[in-house]
């Protein structure tokens, strides 16, 4: 991802990069039913690195797997480009971690930018500490080897009845976790900036007492010269 892209999609909401991709005729973007464990911490922004989850079968899923350092849990944690993400697939299924305190934080350490999963987050309290952004559905203290058993590392996945491919780029804010297929994401870094812009100046004429008609969309000469004007004199 080119560093501009990154910085602009840290600037921008979900919301936006939601009507963006709709405007392109996608519409399921959208990680369901994740909220940041953080909800006043940072914005994410990162490239997708997936891990997916399957129904743990009792006798291949007992505590001593973790012995094994090429446990597919262990090594996407260690394996993790620093600056991705790392979003994994629960299946919806929260009733066992998808992951602890100590696997997020050697995430953080690793420099990772933030990870989501559609299950939940044991430790959560302390996870909710972290600088980095996380993401998931509701705690969930039982161990993952309880009902998960991690197959695969970097493949396709869908998370929160979401697509997602490796390298896609994932950003986050207070409100979710969305979903920009790659060869979208500077294109649509670009028009959510702008839209951004416009959207700022028109709260601010709203919360003045303006009218929406005509100004939301701008159909008149005079809103489309206020909101240069406007820009003009903020900068943007």
């Amino acid at each position: 991802m080119k560093p501009e892209t990154r910085e602009r999609l840290l600037k921008v909401s979900t919301a936006t990069l939601c009507t963006a991709l709709f405007k392109r005729g996608l519409r399921n973007q959208m990680i369901q039913d994740v909220r940041p464990l953080n909800p006043n911490g940072p914005n994410m922004v990162g490239e997708a690195f997936t891990l997916r989850y399957m129904p743990a079968r009792e006798d291949r899923n007992g505590i001593e797997v973790f012995q094994n350092r090429a446990h597919p849990q262990r090594k996407a944690v260690e394996d993790c480009p620093p600056g991705a993400v790392m979003v994994i697939d629960s299946r919806k299924d929260a009733r066992a971690a998808s992951a602890g305190g100590i696997l997020v934080a050697r995430l953080m350490q690793r420099g990772v930018a933030g990870v989501v999963t559609d299950g939940g987050f044991r430790d959560s309290p302390d996870i909710a500490k972290y600088a980095m952004p996380a993401y998931h559905r509701q705690p969930s203290a039982p161990t993952n080897l309880t009902l998960h058993e991690a197959i695969e590392i970097n493949g396709p996945i869908g998370c929160g009845d979401a697509p997602v491919f490796p390298g896609d780029v994932i950003v986050g804010d207070a409100e979710g976790v969305l979903v920009l297929p790659a060869h979208l994401a500077d294109e649509i870094a670009v028009e959510a900036t702008e839209m951004t812009a416009f959207e700022d100046f028109v709260q601010e004429k709203v919360m003045e007492g303006r009218s929406i008609l005509g100004l939301y969309p701008p159909t008149d000469e005079k809103s489309r010269t206020d909101f240069a004007e406007w820009r003009k004199a903020k900068g943007r």
